[in-house]
């Protein structure tokens, strides 16, 4: 085999198993090499890989060259052997590890759990807390106050601090109450009326006793 033969069939090899990478959903560990327009190079297996600058990171990337020689994790996302092109993505990588981690959070909360927030967006049908914890859930309209209310911002505002409890966990998200906190409270002040009332009966029989004791029996 001559050595022009040698390297096709290496290279042949290579993108196969840069396929099977792909298919597998291969997470790497690359170096990057290099800064070219719109984008960084580095090299998998001695083939030259592109990230995109859209790719590299979930937060916005502002110099490139900042990120030479860094190492990141990365999945690959485009194999064209044909046209030696291997695409790869540190921002799926990024996302998939934040989803791993909401996941887990959210995971470790349960339905009764009561938090503190920031209410952070208004919508026609609600309003979307931010939690202490870091995650985001919804207070709908109808768990805002328990009076009716015709708009969330008759209830909050963009900024406020509220306590909330959880009602619901449905598909990673977080269903909210004010309301459900408002009625909590009502046993307490039951409690309290109930206490001053047998107060009240105290004092009458106090009262007769005074009575009956200031009567002579023969």
């Amino acid at each position: 085999m001559s050595e022009s033969t040698k390297r096709v069939a290496e290279e042949k090899i290579s993108w196969e198993e840069l396929q099977q990478m792909m298919d597998d959903d291969t997470v790497l560990s690359v170096q990057i090499k290099g800064v070219v327009n719109a984008g960084v190079i580095t090299y998998i297996q001695g083939v030259r890989g592109f990230i995109p600058a859209s790719q590299l990171s979930t937060s916005y990337v502002e110099d490139l060259n900042e990120w030479l020689n860094k190492t990141i994790d990365v999945k690959i996302i485009t194999v064209d052997a044909e046209q030696k092109r291997l695409v790869l993505s540190g921002r799926v990588v990024e996302q998939e590890k934040a989803a791993a981690e909401k996941a887990a959070q959210i995971e470790a909360i349960a339905v009764g759990d009561v938090f503190e927030g920031t209410v952070e967006k208004i919508t026609s049908y609600g309003a979307f807390i931010r939690l202490e914890n870091g995650l985001s859930g919804l207070v709908h309209i109808s768990q805002m106050s328990k009076k009716r209310i015709k708009t969330p911002d008759e209830a909050v505002k963009v900024g406020d601090t509220v306590n909330v409890k959880v009602i619901q966990k449905k598909e990673g998200k977080l269903s909210l109450s004010m309301k459900a906190l408002l009625d909590d409270e009502e046993p307490a002040e039951s409690y309290e009326k109930e206490t001053v009332h047998f107060k009240s009966e105290g004092d009458a029989a106090t009262n007769l006793g005074s009575l009956l004791a200031g009567l002579k029996l023969d």
